[in-house]
């Protein structure tokens, strides 16, 4: 028995796509072509690549259901990728592909057994670790969406925007407070 499954993956992943979209959605629209430095992604960029994440897990585990890394044809997978990464797109269209694509992950991870969780998959030779469930890798897009969304937060300091989840803390502190009185 897990008490982490398919439909906990589901949710936590929601939360985390929600609140990227809420950040892409304060973000104006005159902004999206903002980058920090030359060598970073725009902030229209980092949230397409942000769409793009889950390419890798959805051809590895939901089209060819891989039970081995090696082998698998990242060069095809990347320059597709880069391709859709290249296209220019209006913040309309950002927010749609973060909430269509977002869901369409959610509704795939929600539908997963615990035995295709827990199988094991082969990762690159000389890898650590050598073997990693698929939990494992399904849980990384995620987690490699966390850590864009922490840069997408700093840009909106950057523009001068209070990121929500900074405000949300500081209304709940202030509530604390108030009732503390």
């Amino acid at each position: 028995m897990t008490y982490y499954g398919g439909q906990e993956l589901a949710r936590s992943f929601r939360t985390v796509r929600g609140n990227t979209i809420q950040i892409a959605e304060e973000i104006p629209e005159d902004k999206y072509g903002f980058r920090a430095t030359d060598e970073t992604r725009t902030v229209e960029k980092l949230l397409t690549h942000i769409v793009l994440l889950n390419a890798f897990g959805k051809q590895m585990h939901a089209v060819e259901k891989r039970t081995t890394v090696e082998g698998f044809d990242f060069g095809t997978l990347m320059q597709k990728v880069g391709a859709e990464e290249g296209k220019s797109r209006t913040k309309a269209e950002v927010l749609d592909l973060l909430k269509t694509t977002g869901e369409e992950w959610a509704t795939y991870l929600e539908g997963l057994s615990d035995e295709f969780l827990a199988e094991p998959i082969a990762q690159m030779p000389g890898s650590e670790p050598a073997i990693k469930t698929r939990f494992e890798m399904l849980l990384s897009p995620k987690e490699h969406e966390m850590h864009h969304r922490g840069q997408l937060m700093l840009i909106e300091r950057m523009l001068g925007i209070v990121p929500h989840l900074t405000r949300q803390m500081q209304e709940r502190m202030a509530a604390m407070q108030a009732k503390n009185s």
